[in-house]
């Protein structure tokens, strides 16, 4: 028994092993182009930068291979910040900690209900192994289901478990949707649609907006807002994808748009690109009731260190959770334009990284 223990912690560890090699080897062309598109606008970044850059990667985090999202964040800012935590790192060595099995609950959309307990909730119903269930969690007929769904506004969005980055999330009218089609997919949750304020249709996107609000534990176990940033969708959208998504960095304090924002390949942008509107000057509307909201959400689920949660205000000037990450959410974008984030948070891991083992040769900036 033991021998054949041995050989399957072997197996994990070689499989987790390659996972980290293949993600650090995507992680740097990432951050390599980024720069260079980033360059375009700010100029190339300086030898002594880059060295700072360098320095802290390996002094630091125990490997220079950490140092190109690095390379990124001083160029955005124009300077080097101790604190900073590049996205390969932060994947690779403290999402197992300070996630862990509890943050991927957030993959399975039909949770959020009973974990979260969220009075505004749009959940209409949840169709899982082969089975629908209404908000309440019981059983409910396919024509019952549907008289509930028409009794909705105009639309739904069918959205799958493990969906993220708008892939997994489908748009259906109420009066001509198939529940076939939806069963189809997998399993899922079935919501109403939000209407959004009209702060965010005035950038003229079919999409829902999101609000995109990191929060993470303090050492004092309290929910802080660490990063905070609008994510708007193109004219052609209708909900919000990461390959064309517009993202503008929000103050945390008075919820005031960025001048700048970004587009999905992270070219510099100071308005939308469909609207023309300008970014500077705007704020979001009922901000401090989105920190409040999703501080208190977090209170819910505090053994995850760190959640980001996409939330829009609705008509009715509330803020509506559109979904949670509490396992793999993006922190590069934040930290880039709003960081070090997470610097008083203790998560510094001090140690070699323990998933590349002898492999770290292999990259390197």
């Amino acid at each position: 028994m033991a021998f054949v223990e041995r050989i399957k912690d072997w197996g994990i560890k070689s499989v987790n092993k390659v996972y980290a090699m293949r993600y650090n080897h995507l992680s740097k062309i990432k951050a390599h182009k980024v720069l260079k598109q980033i360059e375009t606008k700010r100029g190339s970044l300086s030898a002594l930068l880059k060295k700072k850059a360098d320095d802290y990667a390996v002094e630091e985090l125990g490997w220079n291979g950490y140092a190109p999202w690095l390379y990124v964040y001083t160029a955005i800012q124009g300077r080097f910040k101790d604190g900073w935590i590049p996205d390969n790192y932060y994947h690779l060595e403290l999402l197992p900690e300070i996630q862990g099995d509890y943050g991927k609950i957030s993959f399975l959309k039909p949770l959020n209900n009973i974990l979260l307990k969220i009075p505004s909730n749009e959940d209409i119903a949840y169709f899982i192994h082969g089975e629908w269930f209404d908000s309440d969690y019981r059983p409910i007929p396919k024509k019952a289901l549907r008289k509930l769904v028409l009794a909705k506004q105009d639309l739904v969005v069918f959205k799958l478990d493990h969906s993220y980055q708008g892939k997994g999330v489908f748009l259906r009218n109420t009066e001509s949707f198939d529940l076939g089609e939806l069963e189809a997919k997998g399993n899922g949750t079935l919501q109403a649609y939000i209407h959004q304020h009209a702060f965010f249709k005035d950038f003229r996107s079919k999409a829902v907006a999101n609000i995109r609000m990191t929060t993470s534990i303090s050492k004092e176990g309290k929910p802080v807002l660490s990063g905070c940033y609008l994510r708007l969708g193109r004219v052609r959208d209708f909900y919000v994808k990461s390959e064309s998504h517009v993202r503008v960095p929000v103050d945390l304090v008075s919820g005031e748009l960025c001048e700048e924002g970004y587009l999905a390949d992270w070219s510099i942008i100071d308005r939308h690109p469909d609207s023309k509107i300008k970014f500077s000057k705007k704020v979001i509307p009922q901000y401090r009731e989105c920190v409040d909201f999703v501080r208190d959400l977090h209170t819910r689920m505090p053994m995850v260190k760190c959640i980001g949660w996409d939330i829009v205000v609705n008509t009715n000037e509330r803020p509506t959770l559109i979904e949670w990450n509490g396992y793999g959410n993006d922190i590069n974008f934040s930290e880039a334009t709003q960081g070090p984030c997470f610097a008083n948070l203790g998560w510094k891991n001090d140690r070699t990284p323990k998933v590349l083992g002898r492999h770290r040769r292999w990259f390197s900036p």
